[in-house]
């Protein structure tokens, strides 16, 4: 009987302990990639903080430039953006590998917009606020590959990068 206590424990522990958060309580990571558009590429920078087993709190910074000759007409625009997140990580709900993360949130930010040609020449900014589902796949205990899809006011699209534990 004890043995069969033993090894029942033994694989909850051990249950448990797979599918907990890929990320730790307090822990940090960097994540690096590209955007999806229809007006150029974005690129973008940000990191992911957790401040509880399933939750991570982050920020973002991002650009996309964009040029188009389209019947002799030049039009160029940049668009500067900063903002930050909040996730829920599903990986203990869903008992989800270690190596994978599942999560989804909210994000709020800011946004300026420059176009300098003289027929849409203006400079706009303003408040963003969308929300986001993604994942990431854990290639090592700290690097992997990220996905995501949002969409709101501001934010919107998907991206693909890598993920980096510090």
């Amino acid at each position: 009987m004890k043995k069969l206590f033993l090894t029942a424990g033994l694989f909850l522990l051990v249950s448990i302990v797979y599918a907990q958060s890929p990320l730790s309580v307090g822990g940090t990571q960097i994540n690096a990639g590209f955007g999806f558009s229809d007006h150029g590429l974005p690129v973008y920078v940000g990191f992911d903080h957790s401040v509880g087993h399933d939750f991570t709190l982050g920020g973002e910074l991002s650009y996309r430039g964009y040029s188009d000759d389209w019947n002799n007409y030049n039009y160029h625009h940049d668009v500067w953006g900063i903002s930050g997140n909040a996730n829920y990580h599903f990986n203990r709900v869903l008992q989800i590998p270690r190596n994978w993360d599942f999560y989804a949130g909210l994000n709020v930010g800011f946004y300026a917009w420059h176009s300098p040609d003289a027929y849409h020449g203006d400079d706009t900014s303003g408040l963003g606020l969308g929300a986001q589902v993604g994942g990431r796949y854990y290639f090592s205990n700290k690097v992997g590959i990220n996905f995501e899809i949002g969409g709101g006011n501001a934010f919107s699209g998907g991206k693909i990068g890598l993920t980096f534990k510090l």
